[in-house]
């Protein structure tokens, strides 16, 4: 069993990096692949948390910067729906205590805006999750104020794609002003059928290459 592997980012994609761990490199899927950065910005270690997932046609390992996403990621594969697929995508909606906090608070509003999840699998992720989340419950306040800004953004800006996905990029830690430079950056790529969870990682691929450049 892998529990983490410590490494440098060889390549990255929308949907994984390949980190090199003294010469082999591990493809490793993750929730914000650009938002994997070692401390120091530049080409330091980095260290992901694993979750090594087997099935018949492959092995596969799911990536996290905290112990916190980790656990998260385990708790929802045990929610009847939820895949692997599924449970990185929850995770690139937002922090793990604020989707925590959104279980425990029984907002669905707030869970069906995440990737991949429709009415019942968020009613079966409160019922399943909400008494078994422990310490990721520490943002009872901090989920309300997130999920009205993304319905006030939503409203004044014709329920884009954008508007959600700058909310989901201030629940991941990003100020105001980085999320909208990342969206004068994307937003003339657009075509306008993009889903949120791809407008999200286009403009956390924007700050990653931001990054890069200071």
């Amino acid at each position: 069993m892998i529990d983490f592997l410590r490494g440098t980012v060889a390549h990255r994609e929308t949907e994984y990096v390949v980190l090199d761990v003294r010469g082999v490199g591990y493809r490793v899927f993750c929730a914000n692949p650009f938002a994997v950065l070692p401390k120091d910005g530049k080409d330091g270690e980095v260290t992901l948390y694993i979750h090594y997932h087997v099935r018949e046609d492959a092995h596969l390992l799911f990536g996290f910067t905290t112990r916190e996403e980790q656990s998260l990621f385990r708790m929802l594969l045990d929610v009847n729906g939820i895949g692997p697929k599924v449970a990185i995508g929850v995770l690139a909606g937002g922090k793990p205590e604020v989707i925590a906090s959104a279980i425990r608070q029984e907002n669905l509003s707030f869970l069906t805006k995440l990737p991949g999840i429709g009415k019942k699998t968020a009613q079966r992720m409160v019922l399943d999750l909400k008494d078994k989340l422990g310490a990721l419950s520490a943002a009872d306040d901090a989920v309300g104020l997130f999920a009205v800004g993304v319905e006030v953004a939503a409203a004044s800006n014709g329920g884009t794609a954008w508007a959600e996905a700058k909310a989901a990029l201030m629940a991941l830690g990003y100020t105001e002003a980085e999320a909208d430079r990342a969206g004068q950056s994307v937003k003339p790529k657009l075509k306008g059928d993009e889903t949120t969870d791809a407008v999200t990682k286009l403009a956390l691929k924007a700050l990653f290459q931001e990054s890069q450049m200071k």
